[in-house]
């Protein structure tokens, strides 16, 4: 771990291992990454490890027996410590110039670059992802935050002169941080989507207290780790581990300037009422709450393509991503052929402990969902047909099959709800407007596909889909598979509150509030 490493570049539209080292440096690092489990683990506050008074303990869902480690349960006075810390840290670091911080932020991102392999195998151990999704992700949080500095530095700071009425007057639009910006971050992207946020909040001039999900508190760890290495200055970043306490806690306190949540629907829609307008003035809220993301295959589609995108999305990560494909709408004609290539697909899912190469799927991530998931398909099987899958496969670990459910009416609510299980319905279509309009008629609009090989199909989906992320022909992922500089990521409907991507262009200016200046002489 100690000598240089090769560079290997992996992101989710990696199909296979694009290096033999991957694997080597990725074994390598799971035995060391194991060596550091069992111990208690502290929270980051004002730039030191700091203890609560209770400690929670957090097993891998591979395999329930696998203590990772003991780790801080924050209350409500950690989090009330910690954001007056970043209060008191915010003067510096928002006068700071912008191309200081950066350069710190640089530091982070290389360091998270670095420790790619490490990172990938802790998070394949603690979420259950496998190899090449959990190094993909690790890799994106650097990204994420490189892609908020070069955003900084292409926009010169966001100082802009305006035009003005005479010579002797000056005009300007300044971007400036609010204060202190608070980050919670879910369980199924636990370093990318705290990176990414906090990475923004930072180059923007704002100080951070961070709340990483309960089921990856080691991740957040690791990232602590790269924000003290880095040498960020005190109570600038700080990271308060635990369950639900420390979120409301945060959410709660009026000294927080604004909120990064990514989560559920439920849970994003009341901080955006309760935070957004629960103190004396609006304060903001960049929200991206989950997705019920559907793919139309036409009968102009390339059945092959179709099925391999359908199943990468349906099943990769378990189907715990907020992007996952979890219904499918396919034209008459083709429906039975598709449906067997994509059944034959599933079948040959390798389902196990994600470290292992060969296996696709890891497991749920805790029990409540391991028990969601046998709720869904007892439910879908009383209604339906379940054509793969449906059955749990372990006792040791949240193993679960990938279940393709076909014949379900659409009234069914496994049709509009988002499930975060590995479990994909089909059905058929004969007027592609009908597709399109039971495509739409959902709540939530994240991600959307289509497989046709007709340029006309393609354009009518392109006008009339409601998604933020929309993939044509894509076989690495029908629904999934956004990256830094590459996709625009971000949801429409009820999956956002904002309307801003979270790797696109206008990411970066949510941190930031206008100022227009007029100086005369």
């Amino acid at each position: 771990m100690g000598r240089k490493r090769k560079h290997i570049r992996v992101t989710y539209s990696t199909l296979g291992s694009p290096d033999p080292l991957l694997d080597q440096y990725y074994e390598e690092d799971v035995v060391a990454a194991k060596t550091d489990f069992g111990q208690t683990f502290p929270m980051y506050i004002n730039g030191e490890w700091v203890n609560a008074n209770d400690t929670f303990t957090s097993i891998s869902p591979a395999d329930t027996s696998l203590i990772i480690g003991h780790f801080q349960n924050g209350t409500i006075n950690d989090v009330s410590i910690a954001v007056q810390a970043a209060r008191q840290a915010f003067r510096d670091w928002s006068t700071t110039p912008w191309q200081e911080r950066i350069e710190l932020l640089e530091k982070v991102a290389n360091l998270i670059s670095e420790r790619l392999f490490l990172l990938g195998a802790v998070i394949s151990i603690e979420v259950g992802k496998n190899r090449l999704e959990s190094i993909g992700e690790a890799e994106e949080a650097a990204d994420l935050i490189r892609q908020s500095i070069n955003t900084m530095r292409e926009n010169d700071g966001f100082v802009r002169q305006l035009g003005s009425e005479d010579k002797s007057i000056r005009n300007y639009s300044v971007l400036k941080p609010y204060g202190v910006w608070g980050v919670i971050s879910p369980f199924n992207f636990p370093f990318a989507l705290s990176a990414g946020p906090a990475g923004a909040a930072l180059v923007a001039g704002n100080t951070v207290v961070h709340k990483p999900a309960d089921d990856a508190p080691y991740t957040a760890f690791l990232l602590a780790q790269c924000f003290h290495d880095a040498g960020i200055p005190s109570g600038v970043y700080n990271m308060v581990t635990g369950s639900d306490e420390p979120g409301k806690a945060l959410v709660a306190n009026a000294d927080v300037n604004g909120i990064t949540f990514t989560g559920s629907y439920d849970v994003g829609k009341s901080i955006l009422h309760e935070y957004g307008s629960g103190g004396e003035f609006v304060r903001p809220v960049v929200a991206e709450m989950g997705g019920k993301n559907a793919a139309i295959v036409t009968k102009n589609a390339d059945l092959d393509k179709a099925a391999q995108g359908v199943m990468r999305s349906a099943f990769g990560a378990t189907g715990q991503k907020c992007t996952a494909c979890s219904r499918v709408y396919v034209h008459n004609e083709v429906k039975a052929d598709f449906t067997t290539k994509l059944v034959e697909l599933t079948k040959q899912i390798k389902v196990g402990d994600p470290t292992v190469r060969e296996n696709y799927i890891g497991p749920l991530i805790n029990e409540s969902a391991y028990n969601a998931y046998r709720t869904y398909v007892t439910d879908v099987a009383a209604d339906g047909e379940i054509l793969v899958g449906g059955e749990t496969l372990s006792e040791r670990g949240y193993f679960v099959a990938p279940t393709v459910v076909d014949n379900l009416p659409f009234d069914h609510y496994a049709w509009t709800k988002e499930l975060f299980v590995p479990l994909v319905v089909v059905g058929e279509f004969e007027d592609k407007k009908e597709a399109m309009q039971m495509v739409n008629d959902v709540s939530l609009g994240l991600s959307a596909g289509i497989y046709t090989e007709d340029r006309n199909e393609i354009q009518w989906f392109l006008d009339n889909v409601e998604a933020g992320v929309v993939y044509v022909n894509r076989p690495a992922g029908a629904t999934t598979g956004a990256w830094p500089g590459y996709q625009a990521f971000g949801g429409w409907k009820g999956s956002t509150g904002t309307n801003k991507s979270n790797t696109g262009n206008f990411y970066l200016q949510q941190y930031m509030r206008e100022q227009g200046q007029t100086i005369v002489g």
